[in-house]
């Protein structure tokens, strides 16, 4: 295998794979990524059974060929390199040499028979939509995804493709985010599914502004293209959760009392500070609406208080309700919009985050002091 390659573009592409490469394995195999040149086209994939990811740049090919290499090691050594372009040429016996500029390096590799297959998918029903999109989708929901691995099922996004609308569900039993899109959705493609969270952080940082994304799923995996303006493209092929995901509408509340505009921005420095104030064993905000004023506390008697007050438009009575306060800045954090709207009812029941958008988020409360 020989190839001539510019720096950004095999940067950009070991960038793209080598996130899901564990620093420890017990198969060697898995940490190398597979190259395999040819067509102008160098194609990398990198795998740990359980999710695949695979990238194409384009490539000065001389001769076409493939091999594994130890991707965290190639990748450090592409970054550094000062010159614009390198070359790169592989033996029989997998030593590959790289050659940029007045630097060169050898470095050993494995066969490529030696990589685990990529797995083989059938399905070719699509839905395609905006890369920008599902970015932002996944954004606003991925942060509510649990992490108590007893509950398994909820250990990663819920995705339903169904009557022209895409929606994607996260929560962890505390907290529930939920967010939708119009797409083309075949009848046949209709389906829902669980896809993992370490694939869907690493769709979070494939997706592009630009291009789009096509989704195919099947009963036990599911594949992600991205499709972008410049030719190049990546595939992420993940194994789904297996397990039905809980019926995420009772937990919605129906009404409210009060819905109360928020400047984003602003809860959002306030509730930064009054967490300062909090700890591990005292993790709890109180939110207290009185006649255009809201006021947020913090007390923690072995840390100390804090209290803030900010001007809203409220007409309602005296309300009082708790949130931890992390669960409120996660949400905030993933939103763009200038305001948003606090939904509650009382101070036991769930509070409801809205945009003037498809979004929602319910966080249940926390027992006041």
């Amino acid at each position: 295998m020989k190839l001539t390659i510019a720096k950004d573009q095999f940067t950009a592409g070991l960038q793209s794979v080598q996130n899901i490469v564990a620093s420890r394995t017990t198969l060697p195999i898995l940490s190398n990524v597979r190259m395999t040149a040819g067509n102008g086209r160098l194609q990398l994939t990198v795998t740990d059974l359980d999710v695949t990811v695979q990238c194409t740049v384009a490539a000065e090919v001389s001769e076409s060929g493939s091999t594994t290499l130890p991707v965290k090691r190639l990748f450090s050594i592409v970054r550094e390199l000062g010159s614009p372009e390198l070359d790169l040429e592989v033996d029989d016996a997998n030593v590959c040499s790289l050659r940029s500029g007045a630097s060169f390096f050898k470095m050993n590799g494995l066969p490529a028979d030696e990589f685990p297959p990529i797995p083989e998918f059938t399905e070719r029903r699509i839905t395609a939509m905006p890369q920008a999109k599902l970015k932002q989708m996944q954004r606003k929901t991925g942060f509510a995804v649990s992490s108590d691995e007893t509950r398994y099922v909820l250990n990663g996004l819920f995705f339903s493709l169904k009557e022209h609308k895409i929606s994607l569900v996260a929560t962890d039993g505390r907290r529930l985010a939920l967010t939708e899109e119009e797409v083309d959705v075949d009848p046949d493609s209709q389906r829902e599914f669980i896809v993992p969270t370490k694939a869907v952080q690493e769709l979070g940082r494939l997706l592009q502004e630009k291009g789009d994304v096509e989704i195919r799923a099947s009963e036990n995996q599911v594949a992600f293209t991205l499709l972008s303006e410049d030719g190049n493209q990546a595939l992420l092929i993940s194994k789904l959760v297996d397990g039905t995901y809980p019926n995420y509408q009772q937990v919605i509340p129906k009404e409210s009392r009060e819905r109360i505009a928020l400047i984003r921005e602003e809860l959002l420095q306030a509730l930064r500070r009054a967490e300062i104030m909090t700890s591990d064993k005292s993790n709890s905000v109180k939110l207290s609406f009185s006649r255009n004023q809201l006021s947020i506390t913090a007390n923690t008697p072995e840390v100390g208080e804090a209290r803030e007050n900010l001007a809203v438009n409220y007409k309602g009575g005296d309300l009082a309700v708790a949130f931890n306060p992390v669960f409120l800045l996660d949400a905030l954090k993933a939103l763009d919009e200038d305001e948003v709207f606090l939904e509650l009812t009382d101070e036991l029941s769930p509070g409801v985050l809205k945009i003037n958008g498809p979004f929602l988020y319910v966080i249940m409360p926390m027992r006041m002091n």
